[in-house]
């Protein structure tokens, strides 16, 4: 369960869908600079997102700019999920919100990175 939790944590960075700044291709690279300072929040050791999580999903989200991009980082975060326990679903659903950016679709476990727009 912690690890499908995981995944709905990554799978919400990666496909905020709102791009604000249209900068290019997402690599795994960059999905895997932006997730760490959520994790504390995730697993429920921090109150809220810190200042530099938020910033990660800001960044993410302005590069995710197309939905190959979004597709792209969905995928490289489904490879990531196995490396993590612990993640409380509920504090992934609100990440995107407590950071103030709004996405398009439903936060849950069924998150699909094909349907991804």
């Amino acid at each position: 369960m912690a690890r499908v939790a995981l995944l709905v944590v990554f799978t919400v960075l990666a496909t905020l869908a709102v791009a604000e700044m249209a900068s290019g291709a997402v690599t795994c690279g960059d999905v895997m600079s932006a997730i760490p300072p959520c994790m504390s929040y995730a697993t429920g050791q921090a109150s809220s997102p810190s200042a530099g999580c938020c910033s990660g999903v800001r960044t993410l989200n302005g590069k995710a700019s197309t939905s190959a991009d979004r597709q792209a980082a969905c995928r490289c975060l489904k490879n990531l999920a196995g490396s993590f326990n612990g993640i409380s679903m509920g504090n992934a659903a609100n990440i995107p919100g407590k950071c103030g950016v709004s996405v398009s679709f439903p936060i849950n476990n069924n998150v699909n990175c094909n349907n991804l727009h």
